[in-house]
């Protein structure tokens, strides 16, 4: 909820907007933008979709947390927003920067040697989600095991691998290029 707080008010200040005029904006209550501002309100996805509009910014840039250079998520964890009216949620794994550019692939891999990649260009990131089986992937020097569902996104501007772990290992892998 800090960081939705943080997002929401570091925008608002950004636009120049008063609570009373973002509230009106976005449809809500002042006291509701009050308080998630202070950090003691439970937001809908309609809620901060409406603010984000108001905003003139994604949903996704006023709950993804500032990002190190290497992040894991694993399944079941992440920044998680539920619907009102639906049992949906949405967790952001990554938030696309201005300007950047991606590519998305499937990968399927078996026990063996690792994938050893040179560094791509200069401020590519990857991500990955494993779909399949368990591996060992980032940073050439501290790759990180992940299992089914979990997330992980590092440097690709960077020596790094991918390792197999079982058979038939998969993974859907983002390339950012900036």
């Amino acid at each position: 909820m800090g960081t939705i707080a943080a997002s929401i008010r570091r925008e608002r200040t950004r636009t120049g907007l008063s609570l009373t005029e973002l509230a009106k904006r976005a449809g809500i209550a002042k006291s509701t933008l009050s308080q998630l501002e202070n950090g003691s309100g439970n937001p809908s996805v309609e809620t901060l979709w409406a603010l984000g509009a108001a905003l003139g910014v994604p949903f996704s840039h006023l709950v993804d947390p500032p990002r190190p250079a290497t992040r894991v998520i694993r399944a079941g964890e992440g920044p998680a927003t539920h619907a009102e009216r639906a049992d949906y949620t949405a967790v952001v794994l990554a938030t696309c920067p201005p300007g950047a550019r991606r590519d998305i692939y499937r990968i399927i891999v078996q026990p063996g040697e690792p994938r050893l990649s040179d560094p791509h260009m200069p401020g590519t990131v990857e991500h990955a989600v494993l779909a399949t089986g368990h591996a060992l992937i980032g940073p050439a020097d501290d790759p990180v095991e992940l299992r089914p569902g979990d997330y992980l996104s590092y440097p690709g501007d960077a020596p790094h691998s991918f390792r197999a772990l079982a058979p038939d290992t998969s993974a859907v892998m983002v390339m950012e290029h900036i």
